[in-house]
């Protein structure tokens, strides 16, 4: 499978974007802003939902990517243990919040309630793969 590259420059974008990283694992310490360049990263291990299942085999594949928002003017977080780089979070959607468009917020909402707002002048995001694949344990599972 090609490696999958993505830009969002827009709120409809942003929402593909989501799409594809829904249920990407990493851990507190792949989470990074770099406040002189307005970019915030996102290092992570994806699962592969655009992978082709068929009826008698589900593809579980997780891949590793990256993930940055740049004009990014600061990041905070809500429910995010940053004083434990080992702890594992799992990534559930992204959206944004006009509040001055372009301006607005970028909201990353992660399983157990963790949040992070970036306040950005603008929706400007590439994803990226940039490693290899592997085949995944297991499909994550919503309830609802």
């Amino acid at each position: 499978m090609t490696a999958l590259k993505l830009i969002a420059l827009d709120d409809q974008d942003l929402s593909i974007v989501s799409a594809h990283v829904q249920d990407a694992v990493m851990k507190v310490s792949d989470l990074e802003f770099l406040p002189s360049a307005k970019r915030f990263v996102l290092t992570m291990n994806r699962f592969v939902w655009e992978a082709k299942s068929s009826l008698f085999r589900q593809h579980n594949e997780r891949r590793q990517a990256v993930l940055h928002f740049d004009r990014v003017l600061g990041p905070k977080t809500s429910g995010i243990p940053r004083d434990k780089p080992a702890e594992v979070l799992s990534l559930l959607a992204i959206s944004f919040i006009p509040i001055s468009k372009p301006a607005g917020i970028v909201e990353l909402v992660f399983s157990g309630g963790g949040t992070i707002m970036l306040d950005v002048e603008c929706v400007e995001a590439r994803l990226a793969d940039v490693g290899g694949s592997w085949e995944a344990t297991s499909r994550p599972v919503h309830r609802g």
